[in-house]
């Protein structure tokens, strides 16, 4: 690949500009924590760069050693060793100089609802909820529903749940789009196959800073909880609707007893929906063909199908399958899934690079 040096030693010059005024001792505090920030932001991509030339100064000294010297045979060998890890270091080096996702970071809102298929669609969108919550669990991350309305015969018609921890958008933000699941349903006599589908959305979780609300731009009602929830259902208006009034938002928490732990849920949950709603608006914005990417977050789009019958899983977007049903399902087998689509997603912005 051919990586755009002038740019890289445009950063270079920057990284080290900043490292020489955060030395003044004259520096007021703020300045010297933003200073701090932009280098530590460089950082990677500098030692990306230099490790890169190092190897390629390395290479050129050993390609420089004649074939007469005694340490020729010496050299070919290490010179082969430096061509096979060069790849990598490039590679690595024009990672480094992609536009980065800053929402890659943060804990994410996952949205799971049952689409086409009655029954059967909400027990598989309770497949893919608790397929979800496992592998946050393998990773060490906080599940959390936000909200559910369970399905009567099991699974749920909805879903919404917090899962907290260190980067969890960037490895989850792929998921968003239709899952399509073909079964023979239990209350199927004649064994015939049916293909039902749920929707994922996987949205950022926002941040107090994130997205200004205005309490009078809300409707809050409070009502009576409903459904599955043992004693208190029905007993006291626990649950909670806010309408956000200029963008016609609406969100709906019951699963708490108190009111004030479901107003502090639905308020989360809003603030994640507006910040959502304002990243598409601008990522549309910046590119027009957003959605020929991996990531394009279309929740309309059919993604993935997982047929029972053969045992397999087929991921459309980058043509995988993978005969691994029941640990995909599980949770251990989907970081196989997710690996490959953020590698393909790395492949396709490095091919736009140059």
């Amino acid at each position: 690949m051919s990586l755009p040096l002038e740019r890289i030693a445009q950063i270079e010059r920057r990284h080290a500009a900043l490292a020489h005024d955060m030395g003044n001792p004259a520096l007021p505090p703020e300045q010297f924590v933003a200073l701090s920030k932009d280098y530590a932001e460089l950082t990677p991509l500098v030692e990306a760069a230099q490790a890169w030339r190092a190897l390629i100064t390395e290479r050129d000294e050993l390609a420089a050693i004649p074939a007469a010297d005694e340490m020729h045979g010496i050299a070919q060998e290490e010179l082969a060793s430096i061509n096979a890890r060069l790849p990598a270091a490039e590679r690595a080096l024009a990672l480094k100089l992609l536009p980065r996702d800053a929402a890659d970071d943060r804990s994410a809102v996952l949205e799971i609802r049952a689409g086409t298929g009655g029954d059967e669609a909400a027990l598989f969108a309770g497949d893919l909820a608790r397929m979800y919550e496992r592998y946050a669990a393998s990773h060490s991350w906080r599940w959390e529903i936000l909200s559910a309305n369970a399905s009567d015969v099991g699974g749920f018609k909805e879903i919404v749940a917090s899962v907290s921890g260190a980067g969890v958008f960037a490895r989850l933000k792929f998921e968003s789009g239709v899952h399509r699941v073909q079964r023979v349903p239990a209350t199927e006599a004649g064994g015939r196959i049916h293909t039902s589908a749920a929707t994922v959305a996987v949205l950022p979780e926002a941040e107090d800073v994130d997205v200004a609300i205005d309490e009078k731009d809300l409707r809050i009602d409070v009502f009576r909880a409903s459904g599955a929830g043992g004693q208190h259902v029905n007993v006291t208006d626990s649950a909670v609707r806010i309408t956000h009034i200029p963008t016609g938002v609406v969100v709906a928490v019951q699963d708490e007893r108190s009111q004030h732990k479901n107003k502090a849920k639905a308020l989360k949950l809003l603030r994640t929906r507006l910040f959502d709603a304002e990243r598409e608006r601008l990522a549309n914005t910046r590119s027009a063909d957003r959605k020929a990417m991996v990531g394009s977050g279309d929740r309309s789009e059919r993604i993935r199908t997982y047929n029972f019958p053969q045992g397999r899983v087929t991921d459309h977007r980058i043509n995988l399958t993978l005969h691994r049903l029941p640990e995909i399902l599980a949770g251990s087998g989907l970081d196989e899934l997710v690996t490959a689509l953020i590698a393909e997603d790395e492949a396709a912005r490095l091919a736009s690079l140059g």
